[in-house]
């Protein structure tokens, strides 16, 4: 059983309104296992449809190389990574997303952790169909203890060995983010100014709608409407964690797929976490670099596994300032900076500020 509601659902509501207007123009797909949307607003129609074109197809080349369990660059490496091998040859742009997501994962205590990608596998994620069915808990535990991690990866310029061969990279919880920041590049590039990219719910704004913020919404974890809206300005991004996004239930109980590498099961106490990233600095022409997008999408997952007593220290370290997190209880503990951005619809909400 699974739930594919994007976390903010609110932004297509909300630009479907517009949809009509020769203002706004519009594509959609499905990579990454989700539905994207992109938006551009103004400029001519031929302009908008060679830029999101070019975003779109961006898109395809990114999932080719990155998918973590169909035919992709990455998952040649797994392979070869299994049968020991050593001084692998990749691609410069994975050699750099590979070393970004080690800091990241060192940064966040390894709660962020791209190398349980046979954890992954286990529990049944790596499909677009779950099945309500546990993993064996032996082949869990063995995993538990080889302790895979990104840290387990050295670099001699654009080639890579891992010194654990239980090590299965999965960028599952980066690649959507790098896509936004591809897509916002991609569309300055061709001109555009003002977008709003949708990938799954991690979305990224570009200027506004004819001098109106992009407005989206905040999905509710456990209601099929919005707890929240917000404006988002030019350059930022939003990122969302949920357990309702991909689960299966067994008995009752709700396992989704983000999974705590320190006891191999979904993470429990946390209904969702939802990050909100200002502008980054953009990278010079030709060069890679960790943008608004990325740290959107990889920042929600620890915050997410950490949980209370961990997860707003841990936000600190990332350099997260405006965050929430839907406890177990279904209260929301929010920064006082996003809380201030807020609009609140659901009114039965309980509300901690966090300093």
């Amino acid at each position: 059983m699974r739930r594919l509601g994007a976390a903010l659902l609110l932004a297509a509501l909300l630009l479907s309104a517009c949809a009509r207007t020769p203002q706004l123009h519009q594509r959609e797909a499905y990579v990454f296992g989700t539905r994207v949307e992109v938006s551009v607003w103004g400029g001519s129609a031929d302009r908008a449809a060679q830029a999101l074109a070019a975003v779109l197809a961006e898109f395809d080349r990114l999932h080719r190389m990155l998918h973590a369990w169909q035919p992709s660059e990455l998952t040649a490496l797994n392979e070869a990574i299994a049968r020991g091998e050593r001084d692998i040859a990749v691609s410069p742009e994975l050699t750099f997303l590979l070393q970004d997501a080690a800091d990241l994962a060192a940064r966040s205590d390894q709660l962020f952790n791209p190398a349980i990608g046979g954890l992954v596998a286990l529990w049944g994620f790596h499909s677009d169909e779950f099945k309500p069915q546990l993993p064996d808990r032996t082949a869990v535990e063995a995993l538990v203890k080889a302790a895979p991690s990104v840290g387990d990866l050295s670099f001699a310029g654009e080639h890579v060995s891992s010194r654990n061969r239980a090590v299965q990279l999965d960028l599952g919880g980066y690649a959507k983010g790098y896509a936004l920041d591809r897509a916002a590049a991609i569309l300055k590039e061709k001109g555009v100014g003002n977008a709003l990219i949708n990938i799954g719910g991690n979305v990224l704004a570009l200027g506004d709608k004819g001098g109106t913020p992009w407005r989206v919404g905040i999905q509710h974890p456990r209601a099929a409407a919005p707890l929240a809206t917000l404006e988002l300005r030019d350059g930022e991004a939003i990122g969302t964690s949920g357990d309702y996004q991909r689960y299966f239930e067994v008995d009752g109980r709700r396992y989704s797929h983000l999974l705590d590498p320190r006891t191999g099961r979904p993470a429990e106490g946390t209904q969702a976490v939802t990050v909100l990233i200002p502008p980054r600095p953009g990278a010079p022409q030709g060069h890679f670099q960790r943008g608004a997008g990325v740290l959107s999408d990889a920042a929600s997952k620890p915050l997410f596994i950490a949980g209370p007593a961990e997860w707003r220290g841990l936000a600190r370290r990332l350099g997260v300032e405006q965050a929430l997190r839907i406890d177990g209880e279904g209260v929301m503990h929010v920064t006082a900076a996003l809380r201030a951005r807020l609009t609140m619809l659901a009114s039965d909400m309980k509300i901690v500020i966090e300093p």
